[in-house]
């Protein structure tokens, strides 16, 4: 198993969805790892989980990602942050960005979960949910 192209395949998907102009043009750079300490801005997209399985074979190393990317914000309404969440959507579809380890094999859309929560259920969050395949280029031990 690798697990070697996490961090890769976290930058790629991060550069991806800050140089997208309709998602940069929906929320600028609110794109992080982590929430910022402090203001929290009205809307912004998080980079969350991720389960990785080795899919390793005779021809090499790799492993599929299944990460989460939540579009949180407050508000009455869903309308903002399906938009943002569609950007987001629509900026991975059928990417294929260049990995620093390894590379890309393939990167699908899987589900979506929208909800309501924090105090009051003010906090709107749509989960996406993403698959990607990766191969590893470094040599086998």
């Amino acid at each position: 198993m690798s697990y070697g192209m996490a961090v890769a395949l976290q930058k790629a998907v991060y550069e991806t969805l800050v140089t997208d102009a309709a998602l940069t043009a929906l929320i600028g750079l609110q794109v992080f790892d982590a929430p910022p300490p402090g203001q929290v801005p009205d809307i912004y997209v998080a980079l969350g989980p991720e389960e990785v399985r080795d899919r390793s074979d005779k021809s090499g190393r790799g492993a599929l990602h299944r990460f989460t990317l939540s579009v949180v914000g407050e508000g009455d309404s869903f309308a903002a942050l399906k938009e943002v969440a569609t950007a987001v959507s629509d900026a991975l579809e059928g990417a294929a960005p260049a990995l620093d380890r390894g590379h890309l094999v393939g990167l699908w859309f899987e589900r979506a979960r929208a909800r309501r929560t924090g105090p009051a259920g003010r906090i709107r969050r749509i989960d996406l949910r993403f698959r990607a395949r990766v191969e590893d280029d470094q040599p086998q031990a």
